[in-house]
């Protein structure tokens, strides 16, 4: 009788989870990954065609893991149980490479801090403005997104952003943005907000060491491409002018 009630896709379940014992995600496809997610509280229902489905609609695996729960439960066999293991792995994915940070100085550990921003922002649907502080040591006391949206001008501020890094007590902060195009190459609408970032910061003595735009594959650095320097150059410059 207990035999009989096994669902079909039992045997197959334990396979998967077998084969992710033996050699973690290696030779797994994204649609087996999402499945084992589905698995872990979904007992005895076969999760496969529902893995498929929500591959299908989000595209790639980062943009299911990216989904609200109220997109994945519009997918059919995804409900509000199930979807559990989807945003836990997450959840605790953003907050392992966020503790990695913390009391480090990114600007002598560039992997992980390019690892935690594209692992937390390439695949939002829309721009999220992310800031890292950092004591005077350049180790991270925290991070955190300011504002999300289309990101202008007039969208972004630096009161707001000034405000934070003294309440955090830091001494330097990081910027970074994504662009959901995947094209991280800045717009004159960037350009123009890191200077009035970096202008903004230099007033209360806070410094501001790079922004980051994150694309898909890619990023573009403000202060490898120069910008960071010349801005507070000009900053320094219409300063002894006034």
């Amino acid at each position: 009788m207990a035999e009989s009630k096994r669902h079909k896709g039992e045997g197959h379940r334990q396979r998967l989870r077998e084969k992710f014992l033996k050699s973690g995600l290696l030779g797994f496809h994204d649609y087996e990954v999402i499945e084992l997610l589905l698995t872990l509280v979904t007992p005895r229902k076969d999760c496969k065609t529902a893995a498929k489905s929500a591959l299908k609609r989000f595209k790639t695996l980062p943009g299911v893991l990216e989904a609200s729960a109220k997109e994945l439960c519009e997918v059919e066999g995804i409900g509000p149980k199930n979807l559990l293991g989807i945003k836990l792995v997450k959840a605790v994915g953003d907050r392992y490479l966020k503790q990695k940070l913390i009391e480090k100085d990114p600007l002598n550990n560039s992997k992980e801090l390019f690892d935690y921003l594209y692992h937390s922002i390439r695949d939002k649907s829309r721009e999220c403005f992310n800031v890292i502080f950092l004591d005077a040591k350049n180790r991270v006391i925290t991070t955190e997104t300011l504002f999300e949206g289309t990101l202008t001008a007039s969208s972004v501020y630096p009161r707001e952003v000034v405000a934070a890094a003294l309440n955090h007590h830091a001494a330097a902060l990081i910027f970074a943005h994504n662009h959901p195009s995947g094209d991280p190459e800045p717009s004159a609408e960037d350009v123009a907000i890191t200077r009035r970032l970096v202008f903004s910061c230099k007033v209360v003595g806070i410094t501001v060491h790079e922004h980051l735009i994150v694309g898909n594959n890619r990023y573009f650095s403000f202060a490898d491409q120069g910008y960071i320097a010349r801005m507070n150059r000009e900053f320094d410059t219409q300063t002894q002018n006034d």
